[in-house]
């Protein structure tokens, strides 16, 4: 059995991670590698393997840097099945149609629309690709074990970072001698707004695990509730100003309009008029509606005592352009919930353009902004900015908050691992994750026992 990091190696992005077994390859995720915000196509067109060559593809979950070349691993020759949870099917769908409607709006904006058939050509994929895609995927539940084939068997663990997210645990008979490796895929935190937490994760000779958030912490012990309810009450109810909040559409938004709601329906805050404005949004909390049972125990005895967890008085979700266009002229306080999260595209970037020069406004940041990008520029002080190919000078107030980090940070990466008995566990992998994160995390489980750490680089071979 050989294991080959090929993304999401010593970086955050791109996570793609081949087994090899006699006569057969997994490939567990298969992402969009988004580093140094170089050209998407470039970046990520060329597979350093046959697609063709590979048997089964194992999704931990939907976000794009997981999943989002799986269409374009199909159009090269993939003929496999897609195994993940039965959320992930349903918000990956969504996010591989909305990657393919950005991406043609970037080039028909570039005018490759007046060259003909260019835009598709530099389209890293199109629509029947994602049907394509939708069409391969196998609903997979958590803790149930499936037999790949006479050899290969494996299990979803849940892992709390995103509806429906799963840590893989596969169980190979290889020459009569039984090995187990686990995947994290993402970890989630516990305790987080709408989510479950993560299963306890049984013990394996290998473990290739996500390492984000390694050598950092968590701001605040305080609630999601505490925090977000002084920051609203001080801009929008102290002050009658109104704040943004750039969110990503999928799962962030949901476990921050649960906490409005929670907010609201309670009487701790006044009313206060709050618009949602992503179609992706939208559509995806439809998916967390339907698999309701996948909520945590507070969300669903919200449900059951107020009704609607993603629903109360003075929420409305924007659905068309217009519509949003028109959120700009409400005068008085409220709060603006809009992607894209880093703020690179998206409906965000108008209501920005309406209001990076109001000195009453707010613009929170709930999760983290790459290097480079817009929100990064904001976060690190920047007093001019530009929009709609305007330079503007930035007179709004920019305040941030981890609280709604869908990772577990250094602290919870430790007590994840150590599930695992050091002098059990054959050899830890970290992956997911910048250099420093990485040795942070080294450094520490060494002291703790473990031995022979690795933080493979992309294209690495270990034979397990």
């Amino acid at each position: 059995m050989r294991f080959t990091a090929w993304g999401a190696a010593e970086q955050v992005s791109g996570s793609m991670h081949l087994l090899e077994f006699s006569n057969f390859k997994i490939l567990v995720d298969c992402g969009l590698d988004y580093e140094n915000k170089k050209d998407i196509y470039e970046l990520n067109y060329n597979f350093p393997f046959f697609p063709e060559d590979i048997d089964l593809v194992v999704l931990t979950h939907a976000h794009l840097d997981h999943s989002g070349n799986i269409p374009n691993l199909i159009k090269q020759g993939f003929r496999g099945q897609v195994i993940c949870t039965p959320p992930t099917a349903d918000l990956a769908s969504l996010l591989f149609s909305d990657f393919v409607n950005v991406a043609m709006s970037k080039s028909i904006g570039l005018g490759n629309k007046r060259r003909g058939a260019s835009t598709p050509n530099r389209m890293l994929y199109l629509h029947k690709h994602v049907q394509d895609a939708i069409d391969r995927f196998f609903p997979l539940g958590f803790q149930k074990e499936f037999k790949i084939n006479d050899f290969i068997s494996m299990r979803f663990i849940r892992m709390g970072h995103l509806l429906g997210a799963a840590g893989v645990v596969f169980t190979v008979l290889e020459d009569g001698i039984k090995k187990t490796i686990g995947f994290t895929g993402d970890l989630g935190r516990y305790g987080y707004p709408v989510l479950q937490d993560p299963e306890p994760f049984p013990e394996v000779d290998h473990l290739i695990c996500e390492s984000t958030y390694g050598g950092r912490y968590h701001e605040s012990s305080e609630s999601a509730e505490e925090i977000l309810g002084n920051i609203i009450k001080e801009c929008c109810i102290d002050e009658t100003g109104r704040m943004i909040i750039p969110a990503f559409s999928i799962g962030r938004t949901q476990s921050l309009i649960f906490v409005l709601n929670k907010l609201f329906s309670s009487g701790k805050l006044p009313p206060v008029r709050v618009f949602v404005d992503s179609p992706l949004a939208i559509q995806s909390t439809e998916v967390y509606r339907k698999y309701y049972s996948y909520l945590n125990e507070e969300a669903q005895e919200f449900y059951s005592r107020s009704g609607d967890q993603f629903d109360f008085a003075n929420l409305q979700y924007i659905h068309s352009l217009k519509d949003s266009r028109q959120v700009s002229s409400y005068l008085q306080s409220c709060i603006i919930v809009s992607s894209a999260g880093m703020l690179e595209g998206g409906r965000i970037q108008d209501h920005l353009f309406q209001n990076i020069q109001n000195y009453y406004c707010t613009i929170l940041f709930i999760g983290f902004c790459a290097p480079g990008t817009l929100g990064h520029k904001l976060l690190n002080g920047a007093s001019m900015v530009t929009l709609n190919k305007k330079e503007l000078a930035v007179f709004a107030t920019i305040r941030k908050t981890d609280i709604l980090s869908g990772h577990a940070d250094h602290t919870g990466l430790i007590q994840f691992i150590q599930q695992q008995t050091p002098q059990k566990i054959k050899n830890l992998f970290f992956v997911h994750g910048e250099l420093p994160s990485m040795n942070a995390l080294s450094e520490e489980v060494k002291k703790l026992g473990y031995q022979n750490i690795y933080s493979p680089f992309a294209g690495e071979t270990f034979e397990l």
